[in-house]
């Protein structure tokens, strides 16, 4: 590296160092560049390994490389699904001293693809379908925190599959801005149209490629995120009035919530006096990833939150046919860890890891395993549908993950040898 350059960031990296910050993000050679997809954006984007993991590195000017950064930072405090900002590089210059572009560094989330890469052919409806969902509940969640979007679209989007479905982390920041007070209606609205029309045009530009079901209508398609997002802020913020003999009710809306990821952490119960008898009920803080966060408590494993669902069904349903008696919660779930997950984990061959992830791995084993008992008219051994689903189905996917080392490595719950007499067996039991 030639120069010296300004590095703002919260802790530096090194290698940082070793990039070629004195050559334009297009004259960087492949030694340093990752080749992944790219989506969409007005400004160049560079994918770039740094320290056994990628790095996104935008060229922008200094004050909106610094405003990202910031704006990224504050996001992650408020556990918004969001790209980790790394640093801000100014002061470069190229070998004759001629001033080069500041750049935004950000860390690439692993498993995540833009919306163009995730499909190879054509883009079926269902698919379709489920990114523009993603995005209203990342819309739901930024707007809930107080955050203005100004440019919600596919492209400033990346998304991660998420047991059947897909979660949505926002990518570029550079337009947003946050307000302490919230967000008023004309603001939301604002930010649905704008999400509306940005969406109807991308899917309209992959349709003019040829790469579009002829059945999905761009602009139906686009016009479902204002569904979706209005059905979801209703049921997050909307209050409800019943009966107070209907108490159960206020169990129902609280589970309602739940399904749909979120927590409460307050309720607003008003009675209205009246010879009716009738309550008033309103969530007053709704945060989402509950599924998340009880499954990162009990194993220790970090998901997305419909895999944290599903995980935790396949928990739960072990907790009442194969754990013994009388083990709390916590017991039930290490057990489930060791006997369960982890070997499933350790049994996918090295070179089949970066396919998926471990608990989109996990998922689909499920999904594999419930067809192959419809089909045979039994139940299929958890070994016997593993073995099956690696040879048949992940064997012949494309690679997902963006780093070399092993996924497996994010989980460091020890794994134990059981040596109870009836443990040789114990795959065939769940």
């Amino acid at each position: 590296m030639a120069g010296s350059v300004n590095i703002t960031a919260a802790t530096v990296d090194p290698a940082l160092l070793d990039l070629p910050w004195n050559l334009p993000l297009d004259k960087w050679s492949n030694e340093h560049i990752a080749l992944l997809p790219k989506g969409i954006s007005r400004h160049l984007v560079r994918f770039a390994n740094l320290s056994g993991y990628v790095i996104a590195v935008k060229e922008t000017t200094g004050e909106m490389a610094r405003r990202e950064y910031d704006m990224l930072r504050t996001l992650q405090r408020l556990d918004v699904p969001c790209v980790e900002p790394v640093a801000v590089i100014e002061g470069r210059t190229d070998d004759s001293g001629k001033p080069l572009k500041p750049v935004l560094v950000t860390r690439h989330l692993k498993f995540s693809l833009p919306y163009r890469a995730l499909y190879s052919q054509t883009l079926r409806p269902d698919t379709a379908t489920r990114l523009v969902d993603a995005l209203a509940v990342l819309l739901v969640r930024l707007h809930m925190v107080g955050f203005f979007w100004g440019d919600v679209s596919l492209s400033n989007t990346l998304f991660r599959r998420d047991a059947g479905a897909f979660a949505a982390y926002l990518v570029d920041a550079e337009t947003g801005q946050l307000y302490e007070g919230g967000l008023s209606n004309g603001q939301r609205e604002n930010d649905l149209e704008i999400a509306r029309v940005n969406i109807a045009g991308e899917l309209m530009d992959i349709q003019a490629g040829g790469r579009l079901a002829e059945e999905v209508d761009p602009v139906e398609v686009s016009g479902g995120i204002v569904a979706a997002y209005r059905s979801l802020w209703k049921e997050l913020t909307g209050s409800e009035s019943f009966s107070a003999s209907d108490r159960w009710r206020i169990a129902e809306r609280v589970r309602r919530l739940n399904e749909l990821g979120f927590d409460i952490e307050e309720l607003a119960i008003r009675s209205t006096g009246t010879d009716s008898g009738t309550v008033r009920i309103q969530p007053k803080v709704v945060d989402a990833g509950h599924h998340q966060r009880r499954l990162l408590r009990l194993t220790g494993l970090d998901t997305g939150e419909n895999q944290a669902r599903r995980l935790l069904n396949d928990l739960d349903s072990y907790a009442a046919t194969v754990a013994k008696p009388g083990l709390d919660e916590e017991a039930i779930a290490h057990e489930w860890l060791m006997r369960v997950f982890e070997p499933v984990v350790r049994a996918i061959p090295a070179d089949l890891r970066g396919k998926l992830e471990p608990a989109e791995v996990f998922h689909q084993l499920l999904d594999h395993r419930w067809f192959m008992s419809q089909e045979e008219g039994r139940d299929v051994p958890l070994a016997e549908a593993l073995s099956s689903y690696i040879n048949d189905v992940l064997r012949h996917r494309r690679d997902e993950a963006t780093v070399i080392a092993p996924v497996t490595e994010a989980f460091t719950v020890p794994v134990q040898v059981i040596d109870d007499e009836d443990d040789d067996d114990w795959m065939s039991k769940v």
